[in-house]
């Protein structure tokens, strides 16, 4: 009879969903190597086992906003770790995210969050150029993403599919900073000037590190890999000094951003999970490991990798990011009637 009683309650259990400890759901943007030892730390010290669904770089964080959407009557997810912040901002708007201020983010800055608490915003990185030193003299290096588009140039630069991923960002903030004509202008001329497309940014850096490319677009945590490996590299911060035709240019900054999923299976694990990123000791892991991502939490004095410049350093490219993300489906129109393959 006990059998019996043991038996029943673990198939109600497994009908339910109901366990002492559920697993918490995660989509995820971020680089897998670099999410993976974040979240294996976690489980261990909570018992709670996180399922993570995470998207191929060549769709980077875009399939995982449209898969939110399509479960928004009936979400499977819990927790959204994004690696940049427009497509967060989008589903802010369309009501899908969970207001929660998390204790971990009281010292974070009041930029980094919303006025609703739907999301907040962790652990920057920056848009740059990679370089091959054997192929580019020092004194020939690109300063500003503009000189991608000048003949010098011509068929010996990368990038990757701009639909996706923080190279679409990149395109939006472009659109909100430069205006929408002058933004269309500097893609028509990238592509007039023979820019090659890869996959992801990955894909970027390691082309220019093979000395395919002589240099490419791509975000610091993909470069210092290649630098870092040994690789034939150097990074650019284009722009670093601002631009004097466009007074709000400078270098791109782009945070990850976590949020909570509305109706989520697991509130409460959820919780957990986003107390546990947005805690210092994983803003200082990301900053210390392989993706030398920059910490938004002012409390953390940490010495930055010597390739890494930070908005202290460098100018900050002054990006008004809701904006941005509003015009997130113009820009994808251009980019697609231009680069869709």
């Amino acid at each position: 009879m006990r059998t019996f009683t043991v038996l029943v309650f673990c198939l109600l259990a497994l009908v339910t969903g109901c366990s002492s400890n559920p697993r918490v759901v995660l989509y995820c943007a971020q680089d897998r190597e670099f999410a993976e030892p974040i979240l294996e730390s976690f489980r261990q010290r909570t018992g709670i086992e996180v399922a993570v669904q995470f998207d191929t770089e060549a769709n980077k964080s875009v399939a995982l906003y449209q898969q939110l959407l399509r479960e928004r009557q009936r979400p499977r997810c819990d927790v959204f770790w994004n690696n940049e912040i427009l497509g967060t901002i989008r589903l802010q708007k369309a009501g899908l995210l969970q207001p929660y201020s998390s204790p971990s983010a009281i010292d974070f800055p009041d930029f980094s969050r919303p006025a609703d608490r739907t999301w907040q915003a962790f652990a920057a990185r920056a848009r740059i150029l990679i370089v091959n030193t054997e192929l580019v003299a020092e004194s020939d290096r690109p300063q500003s993403i503009f000189d991608l588009t000048k003949p010098k140039w011509t068929g010996k630069a990368v990038m990757a599919l701009p639909q996706f991923g923080t190279t679409a960002t990149q395109a939006a903030c472009l659109f909100e900073v430069l205006g929408p004509e002058k933004a269309k202008q500097f893609y028509l001329d990238l592509k007039a000037n023979g820019i090659s497309i890869v996959p992801g940014n990955k894909q970027v850096a390691e082309a220019v590190a093979a000395g395919k490319f002589a240099v490419g677009f791509t975000d610091t945590d993909d470069a210092i890999v290649e630098l870092e490996a040994g690789k034939p590299v150097a990074i650019v911060f284009p722009d670093r000094d601002g631009h004097k035709d466009h007074p709000r240019f400078g270098t791109l900054f782009l945070p990850n951003t976590v949020a909570i999923v509305r109706n989520s299976p697991n509130p409460k694990g959820a919780r957990q999970l986003v107390d546990y990123l947005l805690s210092a000791e994983v803003e200082t892991r990301l900053a210390q490991q392989g993706s030398r991502q920059i910490p938004l939490n002012p409390k953390i004095k940490i010495r930055p990798h010597p390739q890494i410049e930070t908005p202290a350093t460098v100018r900050e490219m002054e990006v008004d990011f809701v904006k941005a993300a509003s015009l997130w489906e113009e820009t994808q129109r251009f980019l697609r009637e231009q680069f869709a393959r």
